[in-house]
């Protein structure tokens, strides 16, 4: 009897054993294959992400300034001399009415600009509207919102980069409805006849507005609220 029940003991202890073995193969393959799928998914995730990039890349470098601009207004997003420059010289050609600089650091002035663009004190007494609450891209939305409902504006040429038009064109038509829209890009880096990715600066440009654009992108899709960017609303909000 003694040696039956030692060798069904044994019996049943191998049965255990190879039980634990199959479960733990298992175990290892079900990691196995997760880990397996993670790779895929990233794989994946990572080709939509930079064929969406090089598309972005495509569609700014494909970005022209129209013949012959003509709107009521032209509006242009600060970022640069040259950006303001080319939409003096707009407005001097009779491409809008009246012309606002928007997102300018309250400690720059008037006459500042007006000294860097060589133009002339009546046309800026005129024709020129400088805001200084525009802390970013939105803000710079919502100034131009503002700018457009106290003149009765329906249609504005936006002058910016070009890599920055794609986002700045979303912040406007949310901010604005019913507004048309005029893209008047500016060129800092031709992307059409150079390797842009070799070089870092335009490479970092184009990265970064990439990112910023899917994430404005993404907050439309779910509906985040933001900030209104603008200074004078954030000073109350904080008082």
């Amino acid at each position: 009897m003694m040696a039956d029940e030692t060798s069904e003991a044994e019996t049943s202890g191998e049965t255990e054993r190879k039980r634990l073995a199959r479960r733990t193969r298992r175990h290892v393959s079900f990691r196995r294959q997760l880990v397996r799928l993670t790779f895929y998914v990233m794989l994946v995730v990572a080709g939509c992400a930079t064929a969406s990039l090089l598309y972005f890349a495509d569609q700014v470098a494909s970005l022209q300034p129209p013949a012959n601009p003509k709107a009521d207004a032209i509006v242009v997003l600060t970022g640069g001399f040259q950006r303001i420059d080319q939409a003096v010289d707009l407005l001097k050609a009779g491409a809008g009415q009246r012309l606002l600089i928007s997102g300018v650091h309250p400690t720059t002035t008037s006459g500042q600009i007006r000294r860097n663009t060589q133009s002339s004190a009546d046309l800026f007494r005129c024709c020129v509207d400088i805001g200084h609450d525009a802390i970013d891209t939105i803000g710079n939305a919502h100034e131009t919102a503002n700018w457009i409902r106290n003149n009765g504006y329906k249609s504005i040429l936006v002058v910016t980069n070009n890599y920055h038009m794609p986002r700045s064109l979303l912040e406007l038509r949310r901010a604005n409805p019913g507004i048309a829209f005029v893209p008047y890009p500016v060129v800092n880096s031709d992307l059409k006849s150079t390797n842009w990715m070799a070089n870092p600066m335009v490479l970092k440009s184009i990265l970064t507005e990439y990112a910023k654009l899917t994430v404005a992108s993404l907050r439309d899709l779910l509906g985040t609220p933001t900030d209104s960017g603008l200074r004078t609303e954030r000073a109350q909000t904080t008082q």
